[in-house]
């Protein structure tokens, strides 16, 4: 019974390593459906850590580039997240084959192939795509011609002048670079200049268009030496429709609509100050949420902050000038209060003064028809002889006349309240209705030269 146990356990040992000799050599089998006696050949005695023409000067790789979407551009982050086509070509002799046909292979056999380092500089991050698999291509000519190529979504800096904004114009780059290799090891060059690069004139932006693009060839200099760099530039200008439907438009009606208070009465105080204060804190709160999708520390003073302050000052001045016009309508209602007592006081003493002409006249005639001993004066001596004050003409000239210190301090008082007047009457607004009149004319001509002032240089200069 136990032979028979152990004899079943042999033959199950054995049966096991029957099926895994077979799979080995179905393994073996599909290896060689992959590479094929052509590619065997080239893998041969081939080196993967040794670039071509490694005692022969350097290898040339040639570049060319298909942008398929710029997805987004962040002025808050400065920089913007595309999804390219990077293709590189170089010569490979230790590659050469007979035959008129390129290979095209599996992009996971580019393992076993030297490629060069090529990485984007200013690259905040990047992924190659992997679905299905891995989005790599690699293809073989006879002449030793390798062609690769990645499909990469890379998220890159780009320094921003936002002054203008959004009126303002982008360039960014996309710089190339090799990692380790300098330029005694291997060149850079585009494959058909600006042409290059293409997918630029199908993409689709939501606040951009691509005004221009080129490319450029350059060297990299740092500490460990000189590196070959390709640059590709292109122009990014910023579509202003939208920003005048939600920022220009409704703050310029927010200054048009202060100035409604110009042909409300002046004695309507609540109505007048209601759209001042309304319209200035509606105008606050639109400069508040037109800063919300820009860089909080941010140093520049950009187009659109100079638009809304122009705006809130005009604002703020419709508020100012009921202000001063109801402060001038006060004033004018004290004057005239105090004008009219001036004048009954006038009217007053001119009635005080006529009733005493009346009577000292009445008394001088009665006088001269009584009988006198002595001469009667000349009428000339009679006036010198009478004082004006004094109806009765009894008292002397001499005697009424003041000091003379007196009269000089009299006459500078009189020069001094002269002055003071003077000066009160330029401040002095004769109708304050008029104040309203003026602004209804100044204010919208203002801002209409302002604006014009603005868009001319904002958008020529």
């Amino acid at each position: 019974m136990a032979l028979s146990v152990s004899g079943g356990a042999v033959f199950t040992i054995l049966l096991v390593s029957r099926l895994l000799e077979s799979s080995l050599l179905n393994a073996e089998v599909k290896e060689g459906e992959i590479l094929p006696p052509t590619i065997q050949r080239l893998m041969k005695g081939y080196n993967k850590y040794l670039r071509p023409f490694f005692d022969n000067g350097p290898v040339t790789v040639g570049m060319s580039l298909d942008i398929a979407s710029i997805d987004t551009i962040s002025e808050i982050n400065m920089d913007y997240t595309a999804t390219i086509f990077l293709r590189q070509r170089w010569t490979d002799e230790r590659l050469v084959f007979e035959g008129n046909k390129s290979l095209s292979l599996d992009g996971r056999l580019v393992e076993l192939l030297w490629v060069p380092d090529t990485f984007i500089v200013d690259s905040k991050k990047s992924f190659l795509h992997d679905i299905t698999v891995e989005n790599r291509l690699i293809r073989i000519f006879p002449n030793g011609t390798v062609l690769y190529a990645l499909r990469i979504t890379t998220t890159v800096a780009c320094n921003m002048d936002l002054t203008k904004y959004p009126m303002d114009k982008q360039t960014c780059t996309l710089q190339l670079e090799s990692w380790g290799y300098n330029i005694n090891d291997v060149m850079f060059y585009w494959t058909r200049g600006n042409e290059s690069v293409s997918g630029l004139d199908s993409l689709q932006l939501a606040q951009y268009t691509v005004e221009d693009h080129y490319t450029s060839v350059s060297e990299a200099i740092y500490e460990t030496g000189r590196y070959p760099k390709l640059v590709f530039h292109f122009e990014l200008k910023r579509s202003i429709l939208y920003f005048i439907l939600e920022t220009y438009v409704p703050s310029s009606l927010l200054v048009v609509l202060s100035w409604v208070s110009f042909w409300i009465s002046l004695s309507s105080v609540p109505a007048r100050i209601c759209i001042g204060v309304t319209t200035v804190l509606t105008m606050t709160t639109l400069m508040m949420g037109a800063r919300t999708s820009l860089p909080n520390a941010n140093c520049f003073i950009k187009a659109i902050d100079v638009y809304l302050g122009i705006c809130f000052s005009f604002i703020f001045g419709a508020l100012i000038e009921y202000a001063v016009a109801h402060f001038c309508t006060l004033s004018h209602a004290d004057s005239h209060m105090l004008l009219y007592g001036h004048r009954m006081h006038d009217f007053d003493d001119e009635m005080n003064g006529i009733v005493t002409t009346v009577s000292g006249h009445a008394k001088r005639a009665a006088r001269r028809k009584e009988p006198a001993p002595s001469p009667a004066p000349t009428p000339a001596a009679t006036e010198h002889a009478v004082s004006p004050a004094s109806p009765s003409g009894s008292e002397p000239k001499a005697e009424e006349a003041p000091p003379e210190p007196t009269h000089w301090c009299v006459t500078v008082l009189v020069t001094l309240r002269k002055i003071l007047r003077s000066s009160m009457n330029c401040c002095h607004v004769e109708n304050p209705h008029h104040i309203d009149n003026h602004s209804r004319v100044i204010f919208p001509l203002s801002f209409v030269m302002v604006n014009l002032l603005y868009w001319t240089y904002y958008l020529y200069f």
